[in-house]
C-alpha cells in the first residue's frame, strides 16, 4: 500500500513510529505491507520519492529538526495540494492543523485526494464538523474510503463502536467527556487547586496550549459533538449552531459544594434526538459520582451511549496523545487494507 503523509507533526510522526515498530507484526498478522511515497509538511518541508522513501531516515531528520528538503533526491518544491494531485498513492494520511471555522486547508487536501481516487484517513476535526456529508458523498462517488476514527476520541474507537459494533441498535443519546484538558483541570480543582493554578499545571504538562481557549471555552468538545451529530444522527448543524459553555465560570466553591452532595463537575458534550430534530450541546454538568462518567479523572475521555438494546454503554480511553492519535490513523489504514 502506497501511503502519502500530509502533515508530519506530532500525529504524523506518531503513526510513523508505529509503522516502523509494528512493521513485521502488521505484515504477519494482517498481510499489510507499505511504502511511503511522499511527505508534505508546512514546517518541515516536502518529500517525494515514488519508489518509496526510507521512513526511519525521514523521521530521524525531522526529530533532528532538519528539513525534509535535504533528503537526498527527494526534495519537492511545490505545495501540498500539488503533491496530492501528482502522487500516485493509495491512501492519503491527513494530519494537518485544525481550523474549526473554515476547515482549511485540510478540506481542500481531502477533496483533492478523493477526486484523485485515493482513500483518505484524517484526524482533522474541521472538515468533518463542516463538510462531512459532501466529503462522504464524494468518497462514495469515487469508490474509495473516507475514514476519521481519530477525530473524536483519538485512538479510543468510539466511531467504530457506534457505526459498526452497535449496528442494529437505536442510539438515542451520546454524552460524555470529550476534552481531556478540561477534565484534568476540574480534577485538580477538586483536589484544592485554583482554576488558574490547575490551568498552569495543565500547560506545564502539555495538556493545554499557551492560549487555551479551544479547550476551556469548550470549542474542541463542540467540534467533536458536531461530528457525532452529523455522522451518527445525520444532523446538518455547524459547530456554532449549538449551545456551548466552557469551564471558566466554575468556582472552587461550586466544586466543593457538588462534592459534598456526591456529585462532581464535568464538561459534558451531548448529542440526542428530540422528535425529528438532532440536538447537541457542550456544558458543565454535575454528574453523580456513582455514574461511570463521574469516576473519570485526569486527562481521560469517556462516552456513555444510550441504546434500545443494551441500555447504557460507556467507553473509556485516551482522547489525545502522539501515539494514541497516530494509532487512530493505523486503525483506519488497516480497515482500508482489509477492504482492498
Amino acid at each position: 500500500m502506497r501511503l502519502l503523509f500530509v502533515g508530519f507533526g506530532t500525529v504524523g510522526q506518531g503513526l510513523a513510529e508505529l509503522l516502523l515498530e509494528k512493521e513485521k507484526f502488521l505484515a504477519e498478522n494482517y498481510g499489510f505491507e507499505f511504502k511511503i511515497v511522499g511527505i508534505a509538511d508546512k514546517i518541515m518541508g516536502s518529500l517525494f520519492v515514488p519508489e518509496g522513501l526510507d521512513l526511519e531516515k525521514a523521521l530521524k531528520m525531522v526529530k533532528e529538526e532538519r528539513s525534509l528538503a535535504s533528503y537526498p533526491g527527494g526534495e519537492y518544491k511545490k505545495d501540498a495540494l500539488s503533491l496530492i494531485k501528482e502522487t500516485d498513492a493509495d491512501v492519503m494520511l491527513e494530519a494537518t492543523y485544525t481550523d474549526i471555522k473554515t476547515g482549511e486547508p485540510a478540506t481542500s487536501y481531502i477533496r483533492a485526494a478523493l477526486e484523485r481516487g485515493m482513500h483518505v484517513t484524517t484526524t482533522n476535526k474541521g472538515p468533518l464538523a463542516l463538510y462531512y456529508r459532501e466529503l462522504a458523498d464524494l468518497a462514495i462517488k469515487k469508490g474509495v474510503q473516507f475514514l476519521f476514527e481519530g477525530t473524536v476520541m483519538s485512538g479510543t474507537p468510539i466511531l467504530n463502536l457506534l457505526r459498526e459494533t452497535l449496528a442494529g441498535s437505536n442510539i438515542t443519546e451520546i454524552k460524555g467527556i470529550l476534552n481531556g484538558t478540561t477534565n484534568y483541570i476540574l480534577t485538580r480543582m477538586e483536589e484544592g487547586f485554583s482554576y488558574e493554578d490547575a490551568l498552569n499545571k495543565a500547560q506545564e504538562l502539555g495538556y493545554a496550549e499557551a492560549v487555551p481557549d479551544a479547550d476551556v471555552q469548550g470549542w474542541d468538545a463542540l467540534a467533536k459533538v458536531t461530528i457525532l451529530a452529523r455522522v451518527i444522527f445525520g444532523g446538518k448543524g455547524n459547530p456554532f449552531d449549538y449551545p456551548c459553555e466552557g469551564i471558566t465560570k466554575i468556582t472552587a466553591g461550586a466544586i466543593a459544594d457538588a462534592k459534598d452532595r456526591g456529585k462532581r463537575f464535568k464538561l459534558i458534550g451531548k448529542v440526542w434526538r428530540e422528535g425529528s430534530d438532532v440536538k447537541a450541546s457542550v456544558n458543565p454538568e454535575e454528574v453523580d459520582m456513582s455514574h461511570p462518567l463521574g469516576g473519570i479523572m485526569g486527562a481521560t475521555n469517556a462516552m456513555t451511549i444510550t441504546t434500545d438494546t443494551l441500555g447504557e454503554v460507556t467507553i473509556v480511553g485516551p482522547g489525545a496523545g502522539r501515539t494514541e492519535t497516530g494509532y487512530s490513523l493505523l486503525i483506519d489504514i488497516l480497515k482500508i487494507n482489509g477492504i482492498k
